[in-house]
C-alpha cells in the first residue's frame, strides 16, 4: 500500500525518486526544434519586384536594406509594412487591417517573433531600384583567316590562304550591329565566265567548313527562339495554420496546362498531378523533408499545352473587335487602373506591349 507524502513521514524517500529534477524539468518545457534549421529569410518587395535576403536582427538594419536596394531620392516617402499573414499568429489577432507598418523596433520583434518566413513591402513614391548594368561588350575581332579562289580558266582554279586583318572594322559584328560568337571562314570567289569576272565573298560564324546551303543567319535564329518561346505561369501558394501539423498539398493541372518547373521539388503521383509533404508552422513557414528546404511558400510554373489548344476556338470573328490605336491606350489605361496597378506599373506595362 502506498501512502500520500502528507500522510506519512516514512513514504518521503519513494516520492522524492518520482520528483522531476530540475535540470529535466526545463528541458521538457522546452519545444522541440525544427527538423530542418535554416536561417530565417526576408523577401523585399517593392511595386513588381521582389529581392530575398537574410532576415535583420533590428528595425535600423531592416531598414538600411530596404534603403540600400531601392536607393530613394532623400524627398521621397518610405515606409514599410508588412502582410498579416507573414507575421505571427498571435500579433495577427490585434490587427484588423490587410497590413501591418513597422514604425520601430518594438512593432518590428513583435512582427518576426517566430516567423521563420518574413516579407515586408516598400511603399515608396520614388523610382524603382536600378537595373544591373549591362555585361561590357566583347572585344573587337580585327583578325580573321581568309581563303580566295580564282579561276584562271573554265576549269583551273588556284586557291590562296591569307590572313584578312583591319585597323578598326569589326569582323565580329554584323550589319546591324549584332554580335556574332565563335570562329570566324571567309572566302572570296573570282569566276571567270568569257568576259565576265565575279567576286563573292561571305563570312559566317562556323567552327569547320560546311557547304555554302547549310549556312544560316544568326539573326532569323535568335527571332525563332523569342518567337516559339510559351507563355508562362508562376504561381506561389502560401499556407497558414494555427499550429504546427502535416499536411499534403496536392495540384491538380487541366489538361490544358503542364507543369514546368516547382521548388520545392513535387512528387509526381498520376497524369496532370503533384503534391507535397510538408510541416506547416504558424506565420507561413513550410518544411518540405524531402529536399530539406524551409520557405514561405510553395513556387511553381505551368505551361500550356500547344498539342490540346486550338486558337481559332478563342480568338474568331465572332467573338472579336477592333478599336484605334488612341482608343485603344485609353481603353487599356482604364482597365489597368481599376484592377489596381499603380502609375509606375501602368505605365511600364502599356510601353512593353505597344
Amino acid at each position: 500500500m502506498l501512502h500520500s507524502p502528507a500522510g506519512s513521514n516514512a513514504s518521503l524517500p519513494f516520492w522524492s525518486r518520482l520528483r522531476t529534477p530540475k535540470g529535466k524539468e526545463a528541458k521538457i518545457q522546452q519545444p522541440q526544434p525544427m527538423a530542418v534549421s535554416p536561417p530565417r529569410l526576408l523577401t523585399l518587395a517593392f511595386a513588381d519586384m521582389e529581392t530575398i535576403r537574410m532576415l535583420p536582427d533590428s528595425f535600423a538594419e531592416l531598414e538600411a536594406v530596404a534603403r540600400d536596394w531601392i536607393k530613394p531620392p532623400p524627398d521621397a516617402i518610405f515606409s514599410l509594412r508588412v502582410p498579416v499573414q507573414y507575421i505571427s499568429w498571435e500579433a495577427s489577432r490585434l490587427v484588423s487591417s490587410d497590413y501591418l507598418y513597422l514604425t520601430g523596433e518594438d512593432s518590428y520583434q513583435i512582427a518576426i517573433q517566430g516567423v521563420r518566413g518574413f516579407k515586408v513591402e516598400i511603399v515608396s513614391d520614388g523610382p524603382p531600384p536600378p537595373d544591373d548594368p549591362p555585361p561590357p561588350p566583347p572585344p573587337p575581332v580585327l583578325e580573321m583567316t581568309g581563303t580566295f579562289n580564282l579561276e584562271l580558266m573554265p576549269g583551273q582554279t588556284v586557291a590562296l590562304d591569307t590572313l584578312i586583318s583591319s585597323d578598326e572594322l569589326d569582323m565580329s559584328r554584323m550589319e546591324d550591329g549584332t554580335t556574332v560568337d565563335g570562329m570566324f571562314w571567309g572566302k572570296l570567289d573570282v569566276i571567270h565566265d568569257g568576259d565576265t569576272h565575279k567576286m563573292e565573298f561571305t563570312g559566317t560564324r562556323i567552327v569547320d567548313d560546311v557547304p555554302p546551303e547549310l549556312l544560316v543567319d544568326s539573326r532569323i535564329i535568335q527571332k525563332l527562339s523569342v518567337a516559339s518561346k510559351p507563355a508562362t505561369a508562376k504561381c506561389h501558394l502560401s499556407i497558414l495554420a494555427p499550429a504546427q501539423q502535416y499536411c499534403d498539398v496536392v495540384l491538380s493541372f487541366s489538361p490544358l496546362w503542364k507543369l514546368r518547373i516547382s521548388l520545392p521539388p513535387a512528387e509526381d503521383v498520376g497524369p496532370n498531378k503533384v503534391k507535397y509533404f510538408v510541416r506547416v508552422h504558424p506565420g507561413g513557414a513550410l518544411e518540405h523533408f524531402e529536399s530539406l528546404m524551409t520557405t514561405t511558400a510553395l513556387y511553381y510554373e505551368a505551361v500550356p499545352d500547344p498539342g490540346m489548344l486550338d486558337p481559332h476556338d478563342f480568338v474568331a470573328p465572332r467573338n472579336s473587335f477592333a478599336m484605334s490605336y488612341r482608343d485603344f491606350v485609353l481603353h487599356l489605361m482604364t482597365v489597368l487602373d481599376t484592377l489596381g496597378m499603380s502609375l509606375h506599373a501602368r505605365t511600364n506595362f502599356i510601353k512593353s506591349t505597344t
